[in-house]
């Protein structure tokens, strides 16, 4: 039998840790406050930052909102940004991705600070990463590790072969899985024996954006299959995975929706109180790594 992997569950169960943490950081004067920039009046957008407000709100955070016309030119935006990262109550600064037609994104996410950055994206945040130096990790990849940790898989000198090597999870799971102690094998656009990579794998992550490409022919008997991708279809959501081929094959896997999907909101409250209380430390020359409250293992890379 295949067992599906929940995660909307886990992420309920971290989501109640946050809110714990936020208010143990309230009875200290630091309520954790995450700004959300909506720029456009793309529909899909203003879905996923209404979803996240609505999370920030219920885990008792400081919910601070700014929306711009979708004419606004960089410099406005740029403004907002840098209003927001001088802000002392505003713990983490999330610019939502895609942003219009001719605005950089990546100067724009440049722009917030590090301590800030609780999708983890910026330049100086990958280079933490790789660094494995004190950091706010990408929340997807993040999830990712959480969902695994969850479930009890030992990560230490598993194969996982990571599908998809993009700059969102592909390139930062990556990192988080090696500081972890696995052994990561990863395929990308090039490669060309998809199955060669998947197959000896103990665990294969699925993050490329392509419908349906992983099926039986990629996995080994009893191995663990986490499917990043989401696709809009007629029928529903679906993912990169073939997941009704693989029951019965897949030891665990996770579905589409209810998977994966759940822990990248649950990891962006993870990050912002873990951000406010960094803040907290630093300011009071304690400088400590957290105090505990928020998600283990996912947010500070580990040396093997």
């Amino acid at each position: 039998m295949t067992t599906t992997i929940d995660g909307v569950r886990i992420a309920r169960r971290i989501r109640a840790r946050v809110a714990e943490g936020v208010a143990r950081a309230a009875g200290t004067g630091h309520v954790p406050g995450l700004a959300t920039v909506l720029v456009g009046d793309d529909p899909a957008s203003a879905v996923y930052v209404a979803a996240k407000r609505r999370a920030v709100r219920e885990a008792g955070m400081r919910d601070v909102h700014r929306h711009l016309s979708r004419r606004a030119g960089h410099e406005e935006v740029a403004a907002v940004v840098d209003e927001l990262a001088a802000d002392p109550d505003v713990s983490g600064i999330l610019l939502q991705l895609p942003l219009p037609e001719g605005l950089d994104a990546a100067a724009l996410i440049d722009r917030i600070p590090a301590a800030k950055d609780v999708d983890g994206l910026t330049t100086a945040s990958a280079g933490r990463l790789a660094r494995g130096a004190r950091g706010l990790r990408p929340c997807t990849p993040s999830g990712v590790v959480e969902l695994l940790d969850a479930e009890g898989i030992e990560l230490r000198g598993a194969r996982v072969a990571v599908v998809g090597w993009g700059e969102l999870v592909g390139r930062p799971l990556t990192h988080l899985l090696l500081r972890r102690g696995a052994t990561v094998s990863v395929a990308h656009e090039f490669t060309t024996d998809l199955p060669a990579v998947t197959r000896p794998a103990d665990i294969v992550v699925s993050a490329t954006g392509v419908r349906g490409l992983i099926g039986p022919e990629h996995i080994t008997p009893g191995a663990t299959v986490i499917d990043v991708g989401i696709h809009r279809t007629a029928d529903g959501l679906a993912g990169d995975v073939r997941a009704a081929e693989l029951d019965g094959i897949a030891g665990r896997i996770t579905p589409v929706p209810g998977g994966v999907g759940p822990m990248t909101i649950a990891m962006l409250l993870v990050n912002t109180l873990q951000a406010a209380e960094w803040a907290a430390h630093d300011a009071s020359g304690t400088g400590g790594r957290g105090t505990g409250n928020a998600a283990p293992g996912t947010l500070v890379a580990e040396p093997v």
